[in-house]
């Protein structure tokens, strides 16, 4: 017997591996285990995705089951840890909420509803935009706004609360519109260490006042007028606003250089990672439903751009078990098998929405009606430095691009041929879809496909962070960031609340080490985060992102000691490069350290970045 269970936990190569799947994924039942290795969940993942096959449910178990066997694919933490429990949990990683009325019932109402996202499993992402800046005074109460922020500390210590009743670590994120009046509040909301710490923050950044910025102009904050007492020969112009289908007149209320607003978001993102942008213009131009939905906000790590209530969920492939002769000449990407697997996981994903529970029927109606999904992909750094390309080389781009367009468009192709078995999404118009910006940068078959069969998501890729499955894996490379280190510590959280303490070799230097009998120096294609130039980060996401429906989750990592003058420009050629969004880190006393490279990571968390290399996109 003891046997078959050190057989079962092959697999399990590391004692991080191991802790992990027994705190986080194992199926656990009336306080028993019911699993003994990691194989057994993935027949119980397999097995409850294929269930809702209407033909063929055995077949499409071991299709499931061969892909999720050896981490070829790495589905989700819900799905890993939920499906196939009956636990009245999600299985999507990526909810936003919907529009927080500007009232005290509506505000309380989004609240309520967020936390019972939460303690289901979901991270949450919330537009702020809509209530009123601290100050003014409501036209119909006659009562004195407090505006955003305050409103937010409640969302946080909601949190706080739900986390405590035992449901596993949380994170939100929170928007506000470049225009909003209570914009510079927001911008430095989080230089005090431990505030807001279960959120991320990101400003809704607008062409137009990137323009402002370029063009050394004013910019003026506003809000809609019909909502405030007050001036009415006051300045008025006509802006798009969250919860109105047309433009709205709305009150000027300040105007400032736009050139100081923007180092005002440089240097709160300098010295305290707070905050990233959005740039929702761009997100919103090439969302494949632009025609129907207007996008303000995302999920916590920002790589799933969502309408009101809407949900998504994520899977990656694996890189490193698609290199073919690593470290020799010879070194390849199998890219046949990241065709066959991209195409099968499709249909994984796509089955996870019919299985999965809603914490709310608005959620279940969004992701059923659009059928969103973020297939992605993790281990890239990795498979660079197995490959022998340096990852800040232009050749590990268009090797990283090439994968990248081999997943987005099988995983297309595999949608098509659903909708010709199963039906399009419900939300599907032919012309619409056919005319939005990136189906229209698709190769020729798919579109014909899309018009002829119609197809059954609406979206299909996202890049997300996926440290915890990465890391379950055999500490792989977490997405699309570079290596963090050769070797480093790392604390997590056991099942009583204590630190545990695990030391890790990346992925990639352990292979080389057992390959060249652990005493040949380092391949010239191994590099850490710390050693990469920001541009080299901005680069590779630029190279993905044309590949990409949804969006990607890249932190831009800084040294301490990076100048400020440098670092100033950085969001600018983001938005420069195409980008739909970005965020950076440099480790300072307010910050912490991401993770500890040699030394003890600090027991205190209370002030660390809430969307760490830590997490995956959950």
């Amino acid at each position: 017997m003891r046997h078959d269970a050190d057989k079962r936990q092959a697999w399990l190569t590391s004692p991080i591996a191991r802790h992990i799947w027994t705190t986080k994924y194992r199926w656990q039942k009336a306080g028993r285990a019911r699993e003994d290795g990691i194989e057994d969940s993935w027949r119980r993942v397999a097995r409850a995705v294929a269930a809702v096959e209407p033909n063929g449910r055995d077949l499409w178990e071991a299709r499931y089951f061969e892909i999720l066997r050896g981490f070829r694919f790495l589905p989700g933490g819900r799905i890993l840890a939920n499906a196939g429990t009956g636990q009245r949990v999600t299985l999507f990683n990526c909810f936003v909420m919907g529009l927080i009325e500007d009232d005290m019932e509506g505000i309380f109402e989004a609240l309520k509803e967020g936390a019972l996202t939460m303690q289901a499993g979901g991270g949450v992402g919330y537009d702020f935009s809509t209530l009123r800046p601290a100050g003014t005074l409501a036209r119909s109460a006659a009562r004195i706004a407090s505006g955003p922020v305050p409103f937010m500390q409640v969302w946080d210590a909601m949190c706080t609360t739900v986390l405590s009743t035992g449901a596993r670590r949380g994170a939100m994120i929170a928007s506000l519109r470049c225009d909003h009046p209570d914009i510079i509040d927001f911008i430095e909301a989080k230089r005090e260490p431990g505030r807001l710490r279960h959120f991320n923050l990101s400003v809704q950044v607008s062409d137009a006042f990137m323009q402002a910025v370029e063009a050394g102009a004013d910019w003026s904050l506003v809000y809609p007028a019909a909502a405030l007492d007050g001036d009415a020969d006051a300045e008025v112009v006509q802006r798009c606003w969250p919860g109105h289908d047309e433009p709205v007149a709305c009150r000027v209320l300040a105007r400032l250089p736009a050139q100081d607003l923007w180092a005002r978001i440089m240097r709160a993102t300098y010295e305290s990672a707070e905050p990233g942008v959005l740039f929702v213009d761009r997100i919103n131009e090439f969302n494949n439903l632009a025609s129907r939905e207007t996008i303000t906000t995302t999920n916590p790590c920002g790589e799933i751009p969502l309408p009101p209530y809407g949900a998504c969920n994520l899977g990656s492939l694996n890189l490193v078990q698609f290199v073919r002769d690593p470290f020799t000449p010879r070194a390849r990407l199998d890219l046949d098998a990241v065709r066959e697997t991209a195409t099968v996981a499709t249909r994984l994903l796509d089955n996870v929405i019919d299985c999965s529970w809603f914490p709310l029927e608005a959620q279940a109606e969004q992701a059923r009606g659009s059928r969103r999904i973020g297939l992605g992909i993790t281990g890239l750094a990795d498979a660079l430095i197995m490959l022998g390309l340096h990852y800040a080389e232009t050749a590990a781009q268009r090797e990283a691009a090439r994968v990248m367009a081999t997943v987005c468009h099988a995983a297309y192709r595999s949608s098509i041929q659903l909708a010709r078995e199963k039906g399009s999404f419900p939300l599907f118009a032919r012309d619409a879809c056919l005319e939005s910006r990136f189906v229209r940068t698709l190769p020729e078959d798919i579109s014909a496909g899309i018009a002829g069969s119609g197809i059954r998501n609406s979206h299909l890729t996202a890049i997300a962070p996926t440290g915890t499955i990465s890391l379950l894996a055999d500490n792989v490379s977490s997405g699309i960031e570079p290596v963090f280190g050769a070797r480093y510590t790392r604390k997590l959280l056991n099942a009583q609340g204590q630190y545990e303490q695990f030391e890790l070799e990346d992925y990639a230097l352990r292979h080389w080490r057992e390959q060249r009998n652990a005493a040949a120096d380092l391949p010239a294609s191994f590099v850490e985060a710390r050693n990469l130039p920001p541009e080299a980060h901005l680069a590779m996401q630029a190279a993905l992102q044309p590949f990409v429906d949804n969006a990607i989750s890249k932190t831009i990592n800084v040294p301490e000691d990076f100048p400020f003058d440098k670092f100033r420009d950085l969001y600018r050629k983001a938005w420069k490069a195409g980008l739909k969004g970005c965020t950076t880190f440099r480790a300072n006393p307010v910050t912490g350290e991401l993770l500890s490279s040699g030394a003890e990571q600090a027991d205190d968390m209370q002030g660390a970045h809430c969307c760490t290399i830590e997490r995956e996109g959950d």
